[in-house]
């Protein structure tokens, strides 16, 4: 499992430790992590840098 990753909530405006993160890898190539929010559960998403 990956470490903790911040990213922003837009539901909550707020940033907050990802639930169940996974490194996907986008159309362009570019790295990134999806989860999920632990106090609504709406999907966050951050690009990671190269």
């Amino acid at each position: 499992m990956a470490a903790t990753v911040e990213g922003y909530c837009v539901k909550c405006k707020a940033k907050r430790n990802m639930k169940d993160a996974n490194q996907v890898t986008m159309a362009n190539g570019r790295k990134a992590m999806k989860g999920k929010c632990p106090e609504c559960g709406t999907g966050m998403f951050k690009i990671l840098g190269k």
